[in-house]
């Protein structure tokens, strides 16, 4: 399997307010019984956007202003709660592709580095600038860059970061750790080849 490289990813921004951000309002509970994660699709942040009855509560991500963004602008411990996989996954197969937020929860950064999902801080003032930009002008297609680590439009330039060894892999094309598997193939049967049986009564 060849390995996908996340270098830079393109497309307008949507700001989600709000600091300690957790893993349940991220994708409650009752969406957790799926079978397949494709089956998340569109049920990101589900209770912050819809009144019990399936109405609007009138969320920047279902903003016609915002339709069609890829790059989330979170707060502070973006992520928190619960450790469930299904959060990350729920915001990738809703077509976000990076989230840019001042922190976020170990476990939630995480599990969506492990499924190709970048999550890069900024300052809170840079964060701060970048919202009134967008609240400005929300059309403008930014670019977040992981080789130079900046989140840039034109001339406007903000710095980002993100720990050194999930930042190769993204641009190497090793975060994928099921294709890292599949790759080396001929290796891990090699090993296994070594190992006791389990069944071997000794």
């Amino acid at each position: 399997m060849k390995p996908t490289r996340i270098c830079k990813i393109k497309g307008k921004l949507v700001p989600v307010p709000g600091a300690n951000m957790d893993t349940d309002r991220i994708i409650p509970a009752r969406f957790l019984k799926c079978i397949t994660f494709d089956e998340l699709a569109g049920k990101m942040f589900y209770d912050e956007r819809f009144n019990a009855d399936g109405s609007p509560k009138g969320h920047p991500i279902d903003a016609p202003q915002y339709a069609g963004s890829t790059i989330i602008i979170g707060g502070e411990n973006f992520g928190c709660g619960s450790s469930r996989e299904h959060a990350p996954q729920a915001i990738l197969r809703s077509g976000i592709r990076a989230i840019v937020a001042e922190s976020f929860a170990e476990i939630f950064f995480g599990n969506s580095s492990g499924t190709g999902l970048p999550c890069v801080c900024a300052s809170p003032n840079d964060l701060a600038e970048i919202r009134q930009q967008i609240t400005r002008h929300p059309e403008t297609v930014w670019t977040l860059d992981l080789e130079t680590m900046q989140l840039s439009a034109g001339t406007e330039n903000h710095p980002v970061r993100m720990p050194e060894e999930p930042r190769e892999a993204f641009l190497q094309g090793r975060w994928d750790s099921v294709a890292e598997l599949l790759k080396s193939r001929e290796a891990v049967e090699e090993k296994a080849s070594t190992l006791p049986c389990p069944h071997t009564v000794y």
